[in-house]
């Protein structure tokens, strides 16, 4: 009977000594704060397989800073000092990436060109509209996709008086306020689809500081199911565009479209490696209801893409982006 209570007593003065449950407790937020924490750092080293895991993270990252404030919370509910100290590293870790678009960006200086990228939608009830909407962010460049028969014919009636020069190539086309030449098709068809998919333009734009190369592209669509991200076909197509803009001889160059993917998706490095993107802004263009991510990109070479912010919703599932791009 006295060693049970001497076990009794051991027992019970262990349960209080102070901080010791709390302890246990932090440990266990510690360690989902440091994975997510390598997450945001080391995306790059998650593996693209099964169902393309790595790019699936890479397109939501940025909303890793609601798992953030989430863990922070229950840390500072249960006041866990471990919890509190191990979630440092995922804070300056999404800091360090993401804290610059949180940033209003720079004044636009005078070498500069203001452009517009948006998927108007093939199911926009609303062209007109839609238009007149995107002629009021006063762009020298509006690059619009899912352009068909019969919406072409309005958008190209309702932006003829403040853009004046415009190409159409399959279902993109480029809106200018100054002259274009050498139009043509940029082929970025992926295997398997068929004959008479064009996604791809490219256009010389004498703007008043001289030429400047844009091209209007839209990427294959990517879905989400059971087996994971599909985009081998978004892919296959970001690879034949980077291919295009590598070989462009005339600087600067942007490149306007709805990509279909973020600028941290792996699948977009073909372009990312070899352009630059927004340094300030999130602008989450897609879906209008409850935009989670930027799939519509302003990206450029021998010139830096400024603030991106997103124009009110038209009538299409995509929000306009607009950005100043400064040519160097």
């Amino acid at each position: 009977m006295v060693e049970r209570a001497d076990s009794g007593a051991v027992a019970a003065e262990t349960s209080v000594v102070p901080g010791v449950g709390k302890l246990r407790r932090g440990w266990v937020l510690a360690g989902v704060a440091v994975v997510l924490g390598g997450v945001l750092g080391f995306h790059r080293l998650v593996p693209n397989w099964p169902g393309r895991l790595g790019s699936l993270i890479e397109s939501f990252l940025p909303w890793g800073g609601v798992l953030v404030v989430v863990l922070l919370v229950v840390a500072l509910l249960r006041r866990s000092a471990v919890a509190l100290v191990a979630l440092l590293l995922p804070v300056g870790v999404w800091v360090d990436t993401f804290g610059g678009l949180l940033l209003p960006g720079e004044e636009g200086g005078g070498r500069e060109l203001v452009v517009v990228q948006h998927n108007v939608s093939d199911e926009n009830r609303d062209p007109a509209g839609t238009a007149r909407a995107l002629i009021e962010a006063g762009a020298d460049l509006v690059a619009l996709e899912e352009l068909v028969d019969p919406q072409v014919a309005a958008y190209e009636k309702a932006l003829a008086r403040d853009y004046p020069h415009h190409v159409v190539r399959g279902t993109v086309g480029l809106w200018s306020k100054h002259p274009l030449s050498g139009e043509q098709v940029v082929d970025i068809k992926p295997r398997g689809i068929e004959e008479g998919w064009s996604r791809g333009l490219r256009a010389v734009v004498r703007s008043p500081y001289g030429d400047v190369a844009a091209y209007v592209a839209h990427l294959p669509s990517v879905r989400v199911g059971v087996s994971g991200l599909a985009s081998q076909r978004r892919d296959e197509s970001a690879a034949l565009l980077g291919r295009a803009i590598a070989g462009e001889s005339v600087e600067p160059v942007i490149l306007l479209g709805d990509l279909n993917g973020v600028v941290e998706d792996r699948g977009l490095r073909p372009l990312t490696s070899q352009l630059a993107f927004a340094e300030s802004g999130f602008a989450f263009s897609f879906p209008t209801a409850f935009p989670l991510a930027r799939i519509d990109q302003v990206m450029a070479r021998s010139a830096t893409v400024g603030h991106i912010r997103t124009l009110p919703a038209t009538g299409s599932d995509h929000l306009p982006v607009v950005a100043r791009v400064a040519l160097e």
